[in-house]
């Protein structure tokens, strides 16, 4: 059985700050290590299960969060981004049996963690079909395109709540609740087991039945901070300026939709 791991860290229990985030900043080494270990508790789960191999994908920042010395040797570790369209997941394919997304977090504009943001910091609301377009949306429904179902997600509580119906079978851990510039979290060693044992029932589960249906149109909706991003983008091949600091972009195809999303957010 093959899993697929897309891994966050904004979303990882007790990053708060921006510069938590941040490969240069002297606090940032503590979250890296969490969203290592993080990661680590969803390989143990989805080994309990039965995994024979598994892929990482080290979707943060420059990709280079996750320590490799860390992990078992059934995993291989993607770091850094080829400039594929499928970004967060990519390395995915029709080969995987599941699909899990650890440390994710909500989208931007989203009360519950004083990090949401949807890909950039330069947006205050984005949408597809009308939902909160958060990156685990993105990324489980770009697995959804390759014919991987979603079955696990660790992030903050806000994420979850918008999540859960995204997926029939989705197993859900929120590691911690933010409050405005607040966030309230759980104890690592919590945190960990809960990750294994949901990651583990999530694959336990028949895979056959936890597939999706991708819709049969697409619309992005972005509002940026400041219009002339608005204005720039609106140039980008599909896109079209809505109002002031608002574009949209209308396809067929979900790569078209994500190819835009890699360009305009």
């Amino acid at each position: 059985m093959k899993v697929f791991i897309s891994a966050d860290i904004e979303g990882t229990a007790f990053t708060t700050y921006w510069n938590e985030t941040e490969l240069k900043e002297n606090v940032y080494a503590r979250a890296a290590q969490e969203m290592t270990r993080e990661v680590c508790a969803a390989i143990a789960g989805a080994n309990a299960a039965g995994a024979d191999e598994i892929l990482v994908n080290d979707a943060h920042d420059f990709g280079i969060n996750i320590d490799p010395g860390e992990l078992p040797e059934n995993v291989e570790l993607i770091r850094g981004w080829s400039g594929s369209p499928m970004s967060m997941v990519d390395g995915i394919d029709s080969s995987f049996d599941a699909a899990f997304f650890v440390g994710y977090h909500a989208a931007a504009g989203r009360y519950g963690n004083p990090l949401s943001h949807t890909m950039s910091t330069k947006t205050t609301k984005v949408t597809l079909n009308g939902l909160p377009c958060s990156e685990f949306l993105l990324y489980s429904w770009a697995a959804a395109m390759k014919g991987v179902p979603t079955v696990f997600l660790a992030g903050d509580q806000a994420l979850i709540n918008d999540s859960q119906s995204l997926h029939p079978a989705l197993k859900t851990v929120a590691v911690k609740q933010g409050f405005g510039g607040m966030t309230r979290c759980l104890a690592p060693a919590k945190a960990h087991r809960l990750i294994r044992e949901e990651s583990e029932k999530a694959l336990r589960q028949d895979l056959s039945q936890a597939g999706i249906m991708l819709p049969e149109t697409f619309e992005m909706r972005v509002t940026y901070k400041e219009q002339k991003h608005a204005v720039k983008y609106s140039y980008f091949p599909g896109c079209r300026l809505e109002e002031d600091n608002t574009i949209s972009f209308r396809t067929d195809s979900y790569m078209e939709l994500l190819t835009a999303a890699e360009f305009c957010l």
